[in-house]
């Protein structure tokens, strides 16, 4: 039977074990010399895995922290907020 998280908090720690997993085996693959391409494969796996996790994370703030800021008449401040992520420089 598959693993079905209960709720959000364990939707996204769930994840993130996911991505630790991918990340672990990646530092396996380097460290026993592994074929570049397969290490970059495993590495396209935890680029995937962290942006379903920050799905996940952003979904729940918009239906809670933000639709509740909407509600007191703070949308702007929430939409700021929001872009001001989307808008960082890595």
């Amino acid at each position: 039977m598959a693993y079905r998280p209960k709720d959000t908090q364990e939707r996204i720690y769930h994840r993130l074990r996911i991505t630790k997993g991918h990340l672990e085996k990646i530092m396996k693959m380097v460290q026993e010399d592994a074929y570049c391409i397969d290490v970059l494969h495993q590495m396209q796996a935890v680029e995937s895995a962290l942006k379903q996790t920050s799905n996940v994370v952003l979904e729940n703030h918009l239906q809670t922290c933000v639709s509740d800021a909407i509600r007191k008449g703070k949308d702007k401040e929430a939409i700021a907020e929001i872009m001001q992520v989307f808008n960082k420089k890595s």
